[in-house]
């Protein structure tokens, strides 16, 4: 990375501090629920609907090697399943079952709540200027 302004610098630690708040966040709403801060992420990326693993290691970043044993963990305790995907036979999809359902929602709402009392004292323009430099920084490429 080419060297920058000090105002370029402090953005990227400013960035960087929140990805660790937010890490944080997440290991400290998991873990009362049993799950790992991978594990609750996992859940939470599935409340939109079954996924291929592929598409799951892309999103979640992670080897395919690693997303089996995480989901080999989850289907054990009845969180997930895995459903036969219909555009590939030899190809599988990874669902919620109804209990991962409620978990992933116990999760996710434990992740926003805390987010929500960090954020809660900020001022509406404060606010707004978030929104919307995030909504620029994870605008996908055109």
């Amino acid at each position: 990375m080419a060297a920058g302004t000090t105002q370029d610098t402090e953005l990227v630690g400013s960035l960087v501090q929140l990805m660790y708040v937010l890490q944080d966040l997440y290991a400290e709403t998991s873990r009362p629920l049993g799950l790992t801060p991978q594990q609750a992420h996992l859940l939470c990326v599935l409340l939109a609907g079954p996924l291929g693993m592929t598409e799951l290691s892309r999103i979640m970043s992670i080897e395919r090697s690693s997303l089996t044993s995480m989901v080999d963990r989850l289907e054990r305790r009845s969180l997930v399943e895995r459903l036969p995907d219909p555009a590939d036979r030899r190809a599988c999809r990874i669902a919620l079952t109804g209990p991962g359902t409620e978990l992933a929602d116990q999760a996710h709402s434990a992740y926003t709540d805390r987010i929500a009392e960090l954020t809660g004292n900020l001022p509406a323009g404060q606010r707004n200027a978030i929104v919307a430099a995030v909504a620029t920084i994870t605008r996908p490429p055109e």
